[in-house]
């Protein structure tokens, strides 16, 4: 066993890690906690630069070759895990980095903008859509929560490594958007037009705002298209994740049909 104490300064390390966003973006390094979520970023191309494993708790064997691997105790790997019920595996990776401008497009490309999601379980969920959708790419403008939070990357099941994930601002990402001809279809209860009844088929960037306040007018003045999701209830909104996940397969639909 390698690492059995709590006082350890490696454990304390990976608490920072998990909890400090400005400690993620100092050392440029992430976590990434699961068997499953841990083969998929390895499926993709990503590599630990640190595998730990707590023999106590795993059922499961994951070998990375030219990774520094630890063993620690059932007790540490309580400490440093973010999940209630942890299958004893976690990796360190270096915090990827990548370039908007460098993203190759399909023939006709479909883009979220996800504006200023505030909740991991949200973003997740939309990484989530997008990876089962195949989308091009999603730009997440203006985050209120960082793409590489342990607890985006749980709830996105590891679908944040499968996608190409972009943090951008606003504007930067409306002139991309433009300078590749891709129109941008704006999610607004405030719409006449229903998402079922517009043209999705051609290059297109569907974004979304927040729950509370949606959009802000940066996105809705600067759209091509808004559109509403009908609600016959009493409430006045959807959930974003789930909006975006029924938008993005009347994108889908209309391509396939």
């Amino acid at each position: 066993m390698d690492i059995t104490s709590l006082q350890n300064p490696r454990v304390k390390h990976l608490v920072k890690l998990r909890e400090d966003k400005k400690q993620r973006q100092k050392d440029g390094l992430i976590l990434v906690e699961g068997y499953d979520e841990l083969t998929l970023a390895l499926n993709c191309g990503f590599k630990p630069d640190t595998l730990l494993s707590a023999p106590e708790l795993i059922s499961q064997t994951l070998n990375v070759p030219d990774t520094e691997a630890l063993t620690v105790s059932r007790a540490v790997f309580e400490k440093i895990s973010y999940r209630d019920n942890p299958d004893g595996w976690l990796g360190i990776f270096p915090m990827p980095s990548p370039s908007l401008n460098d993203l190759k497009l399909s023939e006709t490309p479909l883009v979220l903008v996800a504006e200023s999601v505030e909740k991991p379980g949200n973003l997740g969920a939309i990484l989530r859509t997008a990876d089962a959708a195949h989308v091009d790419a999603v730009l997440v403008c203006d985050p209120r929560v960082d793409v590489w939070n342990p607890n985006v990357i749980r709830a996105s099941r590891g679908a944040v490594f499968a996608v190409p994930v972009f943090e951008v601002r606003s504007p930067e990402a409306l002139e991309w958007l433009k300078s590749r001809k891709m129109r941008v279809l704006a999610a607004t209860p405030s719409a006449d037009a229903l998402f079922t009844g517009v043209d999705m088929q051609g290059p297109l960037a569907i974004a979304v705002g927040t729950e509370d306040k949606g959009l802000t007018d940066f996105w809705m003045d600067n759209a091509d298209l808004r559109v509403k999701i009908p609600m016959a209830g009493r409430v006045n909104s959807l959930n974003v994740s789930i909006a975006t996940a029924l938008m993005t397969y009347e994108a889908i639909r209309q391509r396939t049909k």
